[in-house]
């Protein structure tokens, strides 16, 4: 037993200077955790809700109503519980909002405390993180996941630029997370060469990727083959590419189709099949996150039909880290894997869930983290502890990033772990002719 003693929260600032939850939870043991909220731009509507303030400093972005919800009610609630038992804990949170998607006291309040409680059950164990959530999970074999890294941005995270939100890059041939975040590291150095010479701008996007504001998406996959070759190495087999379009963020409701703004048309759901399959018939693709809205089932189906047997189809706005609409999109083979989000989720219970479910289907999980971060490193672990097999966190630039990089790097250092590769591609992911594919 390791029951909680304190819990205090503050108002903390994110990667785009605005404000966020962090709490620190003690306990009678002696032990501490310290956790801190991320907020995302590119947002679907079934997420959990953070509470912002609505007025006031920060253009209303203030979270200081959040911060008073856990130092007064959640402190009180919380108190006396035993921080083991995550599982007790977050049940206590969710009854104690009592509304759907956490709207009373928020989401930010309510999942800083829930990872807070977290840390410091591991800590309290003399534990690291990652092995204390491997248990919470029940994940046999944790391990170093592969990651996806911005490398090109659009959408909301590059207000608009381009169309289609990311373009990243997975380092296939690497052996380990040392290598892929190096080889990473040298792609994105080659992208900014590449755009410089062009004369295209290198504007920093809210993930540390690079916003050259190109009109379509095969200008910027060129781009990133292009910069993969510069980089000295080969796109389908050393590297592979992954994109983000947020499809949620083009859909028009009034008009009922995608607007394309910096291409200056409109498609509907068929059109924009072929558009994407274009894409990862010509270039090496092998996942693709939110291609289509976030409610156009029938569309998510068709696209998984036409290329879910060798390109990961990942749902973000698509499933909200939500339990209820994974298990529909399972139901209805509509994807074939989920972008994992913890605020979008709203405890930490909850998000192993989601990833359990996912699992259960043969589906793909990917740890992401938000457009709007933090030093704090959870992820990371997260990721490891799980043996999620793949993580998003963003580019190899800004602190936010590096923190959950560098932390990968440290766990890196547990000789029983090891690297998941591209153990959660399909060993036929999509290639250009005559390109060979990398085997897992």
């Amino acid at each position: 037993m390791s029951r909680v003693t304190g819990v205090h929260a503050r108002q903390i600032l994110d990667s785009r200077g605005r404000p966020t939850v962090e709490v620190d939870v003690a306990t009678d043991d002696g032990a501490f955790g310290r956790a801190a909220v991320p907020s995302g731009a590119s947002t679907g509507t079934s997420e959990a809700q953070e509470l912002r303030d609505g007025t006031g400093e920060y253009d209303g972005l203030g979270v200081r109503v959040a911060v008073g919800h856990v130092n007064d009610e959640i402190a009180a609630a919380v108190a006396g519980q035993d921080a083991h038992d995550q599982a007790a804990v977050d049940a206590l949170l969710l009854a104690l909002d009592g509304t759907p998607q956490l709207r009373r006291l928020g989401a930010n309040a309510v999942l800083a405390v829930s990872l807070a409680v977290c840390r410091a059950a591991a800590a309290s164990q003399q534990r690291p993180l990652y092995r204390w959530i491997a248990e919470l999970a029940g994940a046999a074999a944790p391990s170093l996941p592969m990651p996806m890294v911005n490398i090109l941005s659009g959408g909301l995270h590059a207000r608009g630029g381009m169309d289609v939100q990311d373009f990243l890059a997975v380092p296939a041939s690497a052996a380990s997370i040392e290598e892929a975040i190096a080889m990473a590291g040298r792609i994105r150095s080659a992208a900014a060469d590449v755009m410089a010479a062009r004369g295209l701008t290198t504007l920093l996007a809210d993930e540390g990727g690079l916003s050259p504001g190109l009109a379509t998406g095969r200008d910027a996959l060129q781009l990133m083959t292009e910069s993969i070759e510069r980089a000295g190495l080969m796109p389908g087999q050393d590297v592979l590419v992954a994109i983000d379009v947020a499809a949620h963020s083009l859909w028009d409701p009034d008009r009922g189709d995608y607007h394309l703004v910096r291409e200056g048309r409109r498609v509907g759901t068929a059109e924009l099949i072929e558009i994407i399959c274009g894409w990862a018939g010509e270039f090496p693709v092998a996942s693709i996150e939110d291609a289509l809205d976030e409610e156009d089932w029938a569309g998510w189906q068709q696209l998984t039909r036409r290329l879910g047997g060798r390109v990961n189809l990942i749902g973000d706005d698509l499933f909200t880290t939500n339990l209820s609409r994974l298990r529909h999109g399972i139901s209805l083979g509509a994807a074939n894997g989920v972008l994992v989000k913890v605020n979008q989720n709203g405890t930490l219970s909850g998000t192993l869930e989601v990833i359990a479910a996912a699992r259960a289907a043969g589906w793909v999980p990917v740890v992401s983290a938000r457009s709007g971060e933090t030093e704090d490193a959870f992820i990371s672990d997260l990721a490891v502890g799980t043996g999620a097999g793949q993580i998003k966190i963003g580019s190899v630039r800004c602190s936010d990033r590096l923190a959950k990089y560098n932390q990968l790097l440290r766990i890196a250092e547990d000789p029983a772990l090891g690297f998941a590769g591209l153990t959660g591609y399909p060993r036929h992911a999509a290639q250009p002719a005559g390109r060979p594919g990398p085997q897992p």
